[in-house]
């Protein structure tokens, strides 16, 4: 009897030891799960970086155009567009870049010249809740080459390199409701525009006195950009800036936007239409005398190579 009771002891000891064990093995399962499962936020990436480069031939118009250019060319036009968009818990910064050169026949002048652009903005934010940042936003614009107006068919000077270029530093809120949607308003913005050329400058174009190279403005400033790729296929890319000069004439908002449509019609081959318009109004090279400001409006549309980087 005493044996039996001593057996049944050992055997209820051992299995009581082999549950403890199971029992011990299963939350070191669930506790090496619950550190495998924490690694990927440990590591994510905090920069997102790419762009997209195409190279077109089609068909270009405009109209009152201050950098220069004829209503209608065939165009050769190439374009690199570069973002690098940084987030780390409440700190972001965005940055872009965009180039465009283009070669320009046009039709009823028979001339050739160029088309370009820069326009770099970056722009830091501190998240005061998931959708609104206090931001930081510079932004800086112009050309590489010289540019020219037909008036009454007459070959005129109009642009260069640094003339005109516009330099914006602004403070404000940044409001970003989705990945798409960004919009950037200031009441406290400073915007320089520089001429660097002295002909130009001696004129007094683009608002700054005769004779001088720069002019400080300071006002209220606001931007929308728009980005989206609706599948694979089709894709759209949008910005509109608005600037009110405090100093004169605040009603009279000058306006710089710039649109990009593309559609691939085959694995590297693409549609694209491009669409800037600009209201300046320190720009007064329009009307009948010449001294009147005026929307400009650049339109090309073309096919060829797009790649994305």
């Amino acid at each position: 009897m005493k044996r039996s009771v001593f057996f049944f002891i050992v055997l209820l000891t051992g299995n009581f030891v082999q549950a403890q064990d199971a029992v011990v093995r299963k939350l070191q399962q669930e506790s090496l799960r619950q550190i495998k499962k924490e690694i990927p936020d440990t590591g994510r990436k905090s920069w997102r970086t790419g762009g997209a480069y195409s190279l077109s031939i089609g068909q270009g118009s405009q109209n009152n155009w201050a950098a220069g250019g004829d209503d209608f060319s065939f165009t050769v036009n190439t374009n690199l567009r570069l973002f690098g968009f940084y987030k780390k818990k409440k700190h972001s910064w965005d940055n872009t870049f965009d180039v465009s050169f283009g070669y320009l026949n046009t039709t009823s002048l028979g001339s050739r010249k160029n088309d370009d652009r820069f326009d770099i903005l970056s722009k830091y934010g501190l998240a005061l809740n998931k959708k609104f940042n206090l931001a930081t936003l510079a932004n800086f614009r112009s050309q590489f080459l010289k540019g020219y107006t037909y008036p009454n068919n007459i070959k005129t000077f109009a642009s260069d390199f640094l003339s005109p270029a516009y330099l914006v530093i602004s403070q404000g809120i940044d409001f970003k409701p989705n990945k798409e949607l960004t919009i950037f308003v200031s009441p406290v913005t400073s915007r320089w525009v520089f001429v660097k050329d002295s002909t130009l400058a001696a004129k007094g174009e683009y608002g700054v006195k005769h004779n001088t190279h720069s002019i400080n403005q300071n006002g209220a400033f606001a931007t929308i950009g728009y980005q989206r790729a609706f599948n694979k296929v089709v894709s759209y890319k949008s910005r509109i800036d608005f600037f009110s000069n405090y100093q004169k004439d605040p009603q009279n908002v000058d306006v710089f936007m710039t649109n990009t449509f593309s559609a691939k019609v085959a694995k590297i081959i693409a549609f694209s239409w491009n669409v800037d318009m600009i209201y300046d109004d320190d720009v007064r090279l329009f009307g009948e005398n010449n001294d009147s400001p005026a929307l400009q409006f650049k339109s090309i549309i073309g096919i060829g190579l797009q790649v994305k980087i």
